[in-house]
């Protein structure tokens, strides 16, 4: 991961203000900015170049969600969320503040996850209630799964992860 400053933003590619196919429920969905991975059948390819993208600010995440009062939670999805953990860890404590939850899309595994040295994405993971993980891969596609795009990616629920302290799926299909 990379070092961050600290401020109230982050750069994204694009959000959606009522979204229903970015997880359970009604969601904000934000498409965060820069993805080195560039998975093949890639859904969001433009959300790969790190240069892309404008900056959005807290302030406006939080006047969007106060308009909607449908929302469940919020999605971060990519690009790769990762690349900004400090922020969006800030940002997500801010979410919960409002009762919503957070799901969030990423090319890393669980395992892959817990292993990064970066305090900043350990921080993003302690905050996420739904993490999909694995990196898309067109081989594996399958149209039928539930909230991921191929069989190689989970949906883990990440509460009942960390006080089982093991992997435990939102969708055990």
């Amino acid at each position: 991961m990379e070092k961050e400053e600290k401020d109230d933003t982050i750069q994204i590619a694009g959000t959606v203000s009522d979204s229903i196919v970015d997880g359970e429920g009604m969601r904000y969905t934000i498409f965060c900015q820069g993805c080195p991975r560039r998975c093949p059948g890639c859904q969001n390819p433009e959300t790969q170049p790190r240069a892309g993208g404008r900056p959005l600010s807290f302030q406006e995440v939080l006047r969007e969600l106060m308009e909607n009062p449908l929302l469940t939670g919020v999605t971060f999805s990519g690009g790769e969320p990762f690349l900004q953990s400090a922020p969006l860890a800030r940002l997500a404590d801010l979410i919960h503040g409002r009762d919503l939850d957070i799901w969030c899309y990423t090319g890393y595994t669980l395992e892959e996850l817990q292993n990064l040295p970066d305090p900043s994405s350990q921080a993003l993971l302690q905050r996420i209630d739904v993490l999909v993980d694995g990196e898309y891969r067109e081989a594996e596609r399958d149209l039928t799964l539930r909230f991921r795009g191929s069989r190689n990616q989970r949906v883990i629920d990440m509460q009942k992860t960390r006080k089982k302290g093991n992997i435990v799926l939102f969708y055990p299909d």
